[in-house]
């Protein structure tokens, strides 16, 4: 059981997230297709990125027995896939909840100093 546990995480870290994007409509209950671009450009650059890495010998699976096992590729198991999504899903959705906050406070702001 123990080498599901690290993926079994990522999806519930995921499922999260997803919930989150849900009830506020930040990123893929907004704007699918946008979303879904951007997250797959960003985990298509990263897993490039990891190829590099493991072509060079800097980045390798190891003993790890928190692992699935599963590989997509030698020395890039599944579980990076998912956080690799977990990373690029998070800070998208972080970027456009502060991008929406901001502009709510100078909207505020604007409308605060513009009242007599």
């Amino acid at each position: 059981m123990t080498s599901y546990l690290y993926l079994t995480a990522l999806a519930v870290s995921l499922l999260g997230l997803g919930i989150l994007d849900w009830r506020y409509r930040v990123a893929l209950f907004s704007d699918a297709r946008r979303t879904l671009v951007t997250l797959g450009l960003a985990i298509a650059f990263f897993l490039v990125w990891d190829l590099l890495g493991v072509s060079l010998g800097i980045f390798f699976i190891g003993d790890a027995p928190y692992l699935s096992g599963w590989v997509i590729a030698p020395e890039v198991p599944v579980e990076e896939v998912a956080f690799l999504t977990l990373l690029t899903y998070n800070t998208l959705l972080l970027w456009l909840a502060f991008s929406r906050w901001h502009a709510r406070r100078r909207r505020g702001q604007r409308t605060a100093v513009e009242a007599p």
